[in-house]
């Protein structure tokens, strides 16, 4: 059963930057798509980016230019590195990950990132 584990989350000021973690394990990771969502404070979970097994990505509109995703296949881990944060990008973020053949899908528990001065 894959198991998700997301850190470094926190609270940062505007205009600074965080990288978050989400350490995979529980499957053969090369064969899983991975992502990142996030849930604002009263509002639905959204997609922020996603990176196939190829190394594809693609973003949301308001993480495009700002933030980037990547992934480590030897260390089973994808990465969010964000940066210009603005106060809207307060939310859980939560990490996914989908088998590229059997669609099974998985999230972690979700990490707190709050931009705020």
């Amino acid at each position: 059963q894959v198991q998700l584990e997301e850190s470094g989350g926190g609270l940062v000021q505007p205009g600074g930057s965080l990288r978050l973690s989400c350490a995979f394990s529980g499957g053969t990771f090369r064969f899983y798509d991975m992502a990142w969502y996030r849930q604002p404070p009263g509002k639905q979970r959204e997609l922020v980016a996603r990176i196939s097994t190829s190394d594809s990505t693609n973003y949301s509109d308001s993480a495009k230019g700002r933030f980037t995703i990547s992934r480590d296949n030897a260390k089973r881990t994808v990465n969010l590195q964000m940066n210009s944060l603005k106060p809207e990008d307060t939310a859980v973020y939560y990490c996914n990950t989908q088998h590229v053949r059997y669609g099974q899908s998985s999230w972690g528990q979700g990490t707190q990132v709050t931009v705020s001065s």
